[in-house]
């Protein structure tokens, strides 16, 4: 499970002190726009894992380690994966890193414990355990197969 989603976000106004550097409060609100991402780009959407199986997932941990502050208006690439499923609990991995200048801002962990509406803890329905673990193959740039591009 070592595949990365990215997820790029630009930090805004609101998100930054006086100085123009983003409150290190929203690097966890980024990490939840890369795992949301992350998990439709796996085909489901947290909704409708709440809605089709009454599952939704509750931040139980969270970690963030800071290396180096972000600025308003940086454009930024939340790096989101699976780190562990477990019958009742998933982890997330993420890293947050500038590309104009390839510096890691920031990486951490968020640890979720499967509930069911009444906050019960309960196990992870096995078509989202699926979806969550399978290595997802990088895509390709041809866009059409070798050796099979017209003529």
């Amino acid at each position: 499970m070592d595949g990365w989603h990215e997820t790029e976000v630009r930090v805004r106004y609101a998100e930054t002190d006086q100085m123009g550097v983003a409150h290190h409060s929203n690097y966890l609100i980024w990490f939840e726009a890369g795992r949301s991402d992350f998990c439709r780009g796996r085909g489901f959407s947290y909704k409708e894992m709440e809605e089709k199986e009454g599952a939704l997932l509750v931040v139980a941990e969270s970690y963030v380690r800071y290396k180096s502050p972000a600025f308003y208006e940086d454009i930024l690439i939340v790096r989101t994966r699976v780190g562990e499923v477990r019958s009742r609990s998933l982890r997330f991995i993420y890293e947050i890193y500038r590309p104009a200048d390839d510096m890691l801002l920031a990486e951490g962990e968020t640890l979720h414990l499967v509930t069911d509406e009444h906050k019960k803890v309960r196990t992870l329905p096995e078509v989202y355990r699926h979806m969550l673990s399978e290595e997802i193959p990088p895509q390709k740039s041809l866009s059409f197969p070798a050796n099979q591009a017209p003529s």
